[in-house]
């Protein structure tokens, strides 16, 4: 394999932090897989949230996922490593224009780990997937020696179907579009720094952690008629690093309004405090959605008329100017760019 130059010799934490670190990364294992998709579909190259398997003889394409889940700690404000393990993978789908069927689920444990910590866990995630009316149709189990691993990951796949007309896609974003966000931004990695040892962070803020379907339920009439060109949860990196996926492979600029995004007091105060920017911090029940200006309205108020959209916004929009650029509009009536960050500033956040 030829070694193309990297930053660093050795894989620091941050190269898993959905940032430009996390994007050498992938570069790196994926550069010299030979077969990347299948026939038409949309594979590794794509980089997209999940990736499709075409259906010769049908309309419809398989959509598949993958998410490794390596939190910690293990339960925090508002859910845990169950919960998150099933929501993340669920609305990756959902972001593909996707309705979930199944998931398999993988779960590796240590050496020592309480069976009533690992019950917790797994009724999280039965009840979640109840709750998302899908199947946990196959998985594996395995126990590492104590000290080779810290406590438990799980890895998923997510399994949907999708109508091939569908193209919801970060790289097919048009000029004038809208961006429409569907909450406030920052509450899962907030919430979790603020509960980790040593910080002694008094705060009520919970994580967003959250199924999407309630938002993808309301928004299928907009999907099949293809009013929405791409979604993305702004996860690892925040919206500063889903909004910089976007204008790079949409080759397009977003403008975004500061006085648009919804961003809890809490979440400030916490981001002040340790010198945090809440752009690059993780969100887990939120999305993102570039939509057809004509039908923006529209869509906006069907998400804002359900529980978990009811804070959305059209925070912004798309322009050909500058392509590959994010910028913001400052309530100062200043313009800086929102540039992708290195990687997200808080470790196993997801």
């Amino acid at each position: 394999m030829s070694m193309k130059k990297v930053s660093s010799s050795v894989i620091r934490l941050a190269h898993g932090a959905g940032g430009v670190l996390q994007e050498e990364l992938i570069n790196f294992i994926t550069r010299n897989i030979t077969y990347k998709k299948i026939g038409k579909g949309i594979g590794v190259e794509e980089l997209d949230d999940g990736a499709t398997i075409p259906l010769e003889d049908y309309d419809q394409e398989i959509v598949v996922t993958a998410d490794g889940h390596t939190i910690y700690p293990l339960f925090f404000p508002g859910g845990d490593l169950g919960t998150l393990s099933v929501c993340g993978t669920v609305n990756d789908l959902i972001m593909m224009g996707a309705e979930p069927l199944a998931l398999t689920s993988m779960v590796i444990i240590e050496e020592g780990f309480k069976f009533s910590q690992l019950e917790r866990i797994v009724n999280s995630m039965n009840l979640m997937a109840k709750e998302a009316n899908i199947a946990i149709i196959a998985g594996d189990t395995k126990v590492m020696p104590r000290g080779t691993l810290n406590e438990l990951i799980i890895a998923t796949t997510g399994i949907g179907i999708k109508d091939k007309n569908i193209k919801v896609l970060d790289n097919n974003i048009r000029t004038g579009d809208h961006i429409i966000l569907t909450g406030s931004i920052g509450d899962h990695g907030t919430a979790l720094i603020a509960s980790r040892e040593g910080l002694n962070i008094s705060t009520d803020l919970k994580s967003d952690v959250s199924l999407l379907l309630e938002i993808y339920n309301v928004l299928k009439s907009d999907i099949s008629n293809n009013y929405i060109h791409a979604m993305k949860d702004p996860t690892r990196g925040g919206i500063a690093a889903a909004l910089n996926n976007w204008a790079v492979k949409s080759n397009i600029s977003i403008w975004i309004d500061e006085e648009k995004i919804p961003i809890k007091k809490q979440v400030e105060a916490i981001c002040d405090m340790l010198g945090l920017d809440p752009y690059n911090i993780a969100s887990e029940g939120r999305a993102l959605l570039a939509v057809d200006p004509n039908h923006s309205e529209s869509i906006l108020e069907k998400i804002k008329a359900t529980q978990i959209g009811k804070e959305a916004e059209i925070i912004g929009e798309v322009r050909a100017e500058n392509p590959k650029r994010v910028f913001l509009k400052t309530i100062v009536g200043g313009t800086r760019f929102v540039d992708m960050p290195l990687g997200e500033p808080i470790p196993r956040i997801c």
